[in-house]
């Protein structure tokens, strides 16, 4: 073909008619069809299956050029045979058997290799498999060193007093924010396969925890029997985790769409925003919903009582300055520090202003007491004998899914830009062991940090060591710094978490959202606002419907299109979006253009189908539809209501004097269509491809119909 035709057949593909949306598409779909407009024939005539008494000389003129010699005759049976004579399909029972023989052989395979060779080798093996740390640790060097230690030192300085806000947040102590630091980063160091993804607690799940644990036990009543279920849901959530990862079942993360992903974020976002105004207010009586209502009614009640303006001064000023570090550390890449030391910096600036003018004496909120030294054991925590077991349990298999969502977001993106591949199995096993392990040493959930991983990844960091100097860090700060921090105030660490909250919204992503899928845009709006008037579990619970709605709609959506022959090609592509396919006088070429053809949608197919028929008969046309031909390629099934509806097309048609054939069929299509005679009432009329049964039409090669069977 030569460059200009490929030009032009590239021009028709990217300059298409704009997609119906799906307003036109519900219409459509409610029985207001569109008559679907002929193309002009294109030159030459047609031979009819039955010899027409109106054929005429200027017919004849108009015929397509489809003269097949006997060699193609002869190949086009054989080809209908293929379709006809094939295999029989595997069942059910067969597949499942197929993938269980597919697993123990792959792992058998793993054995037999392992087993060839000596102990220590295997032992070896075995150790790399689950610790990727020995396979990137023998290439590691000084050199990577370097760059890792000024990064695992940047993101400890943003660590630190993130960590004690989001505890905050959690409605924990604010160790348990630096105990969180400590111990997951170490675990993930060995076990993770992301070279930048930060590990730590974070924003959402900090939020996600007390919303729902709340509901069962009131962290102001009884704040340590409060922290016992957390560290019980932080268990329930490894676990969780560490199965997804053992038994693959990494794709129950992907019911969480990037749409309701995003959506969910940045309703998160708001909430999170909300909260810290107990903080910057300085507001004693918060409510403990999360939704928007009772967050700005808690907000208007405060006006009318007492409240310093020294707290909202004090962190709407630190934050200026954090929203400044950031702008100046994007604009001049050498300052790419700032953003990262600001947090830190301004958490001593402010507890030094605090200490040296008593603030906490004339109305600032400070955070007090920071109980030092390292991770205590809290495995004696757990309650597993609790009457509340079974719901903190729901709740680790939420907090599981969305933080190894955010975790694998974060982490294939940042692995994206380096050009190197990130195990999502090996990762679920990696945050479910740090998990668990987190829930026995005083941690909650801990999770990738979209922020931090920006800085560490901009500070340069080469491997997961960076998650070591920051584990460190914090071990030093706790056994060493604790103290300092009592006179830190509560309007700091909100400013500290608000700055945070402007990567989670991103509104250019919604807009693209909205662009590109309207009912994507519906997920991501419906976890939105159900997280901002209902509650976060609401917004998700929103969110998944929506998207298994959508998979629903798009499986078995009775969807059809007309197809016509693209000029100078053998290709039949849906005449609405190539306008300049040409119909083939005589024949109506249909798609169905869902993968199930079943009662949800057969009925609606074959009306349609008879609607269009009708309304051909109705209009002034040179020709009359003699055949239909229907293009299954793109079912991969059918069931017993669908093959009823078929059957009854092939009666109507029959009554109209036309006649029915089926192309490219899949495996199990056919099949069940051999099972149900279908392919018997029909004449056999099943082909390869459209372009056959049409050259068959033309050559006289389609058998008769068969009355008798209809």
């Amino acid at each position: 073909m030569g460059s200009s035709e490929h030009s032009e057949e590239a021009n028709w593909v990217l300059h298409t008619p704009r997609l119906p949306g799906p307003w036109r598409e519900f219409i459509e779909a409610s029985g207001e069809e569109i008559s679907p407009k002929d193309t002009l024939p294109a030159p030459g005539s047609t031979k009819h299956f039955k010899k027409s008494s109106t054929a005429s000389s200027a017919i004849d003129e108009e015929r397509l050029d489809v003269d097949l010699d006997l060699e193609k005759n002869s190949s086009l049976v054989e080809r209908t045979q293929w379709v006809l004579n094939g295999p029989e399909p595997p069942g059910l029972w067969h597949e499942l058997m197929d993938s269980v023989r597919k697993t123990v052989s792959c792992c058998r395979r793993k054995y037999s290799s392992l087993k060839n060779q000596p102990t220590l080798k295997s032992a070896v093996s075995v150790q790399q498999e689950i610790f990727p740390i020995l396979v990137w640790g023998r290439s590691y060097n000084m050199s990577k060193f370097k760059h890792d230690f000024m990064a695992g030192l940047t993101i400890a300085s943003l660590c630190i007093p993130q960590s004690i806000g989001y505890a905050t947040l959690a409605q924990l102590d604010p160790q348990y924010g630096l105990y969180t630091s400590v111990v997951p980063p170490l675990i993930y160091a060995v076990m993770g396969t992301s070279r930048e993804i930060a590990i730590g607690p974070v924003a959402v799940v900090s939020l996600l925890l007390p919303s729902m644990i709340q509901k069962l036990q009131d962290p102001r009543a009884d704040p340590i029997a409060y922290t016992k279920l957390v560290l019980t849901a932080t268990f329930f959530t490894g676990i969780f985790q560490a199965a997804f990862g053992l038994f693959r079942l990494g794709f129950l993360v992907d019911f969480l769409s990037h749409a309701a992903i995003v959506g969910f974020v940045a309703g998160a976002a708001i909430i999170i925003g909300l909260q810290q105004l107990k903080g910057l207010l300085g507001i004693t009586h918060f409510p403990t919903n999360t939704d928007v209502i009772s967050v700005i009614e808690a907000v208007w009640t405060s006006f009318h009582h007492p409240w310093s303006p020294h707290n909202f001064f004090l962190g709407c000023s630190f934050l200026c300055f954090i929203l400044m570090s950031r702008f100046l550390g994007k604009k001049t890449k050498k300052l790419f520090w700032l953003p990262a030391v600001a947090p830190l910096l301004s958490v001593i600036l402010s507890t030094l202003i605090v200490y040296l003018t008593r603030g906490d004496k004339h109305g600032i909120n400070i955070v007090k007491h920071v109980k030092d030294g390292l991770n205590p054991s809290s495995v004696n925590l757990l309650q597993f004998n609790s009457p509340y077991v079974g719901d903190v349990a729901k709740v680790g298999l939420i907090v599981a899914l969305v933080a190894l969502a955010e975790a694998i977001a974060v982490g294939r993106s940042f692995s994206t830009m380096k050009g190197y591949h990130i195990d999502g199995n090996k990762e679920m096993m990696a945050m479910g062991f740090m998990n668990i392990v987190g829930s026995c040493t005083s941690c909650y959930v801990a999770t990738g940090s979209f922020s931090r991983t920006a800085v560490n990844f901009s500070a340069g960091c080469e491997t997961p060591v960076s998650n070591v100097v920051m584990a460190i860090t914090v071990i030093i700060s706790l056994q060493l710094l604790t103290k300092l921090l009592y006179y830190t105030p509560t309007a700091i660490l909100a400013s500290i978490i608000l700055s945070a909250l402007s990567g989670l919204i991103n509104l250019s992503e919604v807009y693209k959202i909205w662009k590109v899928d309207k009912l994507d845009f519906l997920a991501c709006i419906g976890a939105f606002f159900g997280v901002l008037f209902a509650s976060m579990e609401i917004g998700l619970l929103v969110a998944v419907i929506i998207s298994f709605t959508k998979i629903i709609l798009i499986s078995i959506g009775p969807g059809t299109e007309t197809l016509g022959k693209l000029p100078r090609t053998d290709i039949f592509c849906d005449t609405a979006q190539y306008p300049m396919a040409v119909k083939i006088p005589g024949i109506m070429i249909i798609r169905v253009k869902s993968a199930l053809f079943c009662f949800a949608n057969a009925n609606f197919v074959k009306e349609r189908i008879v609607r269009w028929i009708t309304a051909k008969k109705g209009e002034d046309t040179k020709e009359a539809i003699q055949l239909v031909i229907l293009d299954m390629s793109n079912l991969i099934n059918i069931d017993t209501s669908g093959i009823a509806s078929l059957e009854e097309l092939q009666k109507n048609l029959i009554s109209e004097g036309i006649e029915l054939a089926v192309a490219n069929p899949r495996w199990l299509v056919i099949h069940k269509l051999k099972l149900s005679n279908f392919v018997e009432k029909i004449g056999g009329r099943v082909f390869v491809t459209v372009g056959e049964a049409v050259d068959a039409r033309f050559s006289e090669k389609l058998p008769p119909p068969a009355n008798a069977s209809c």
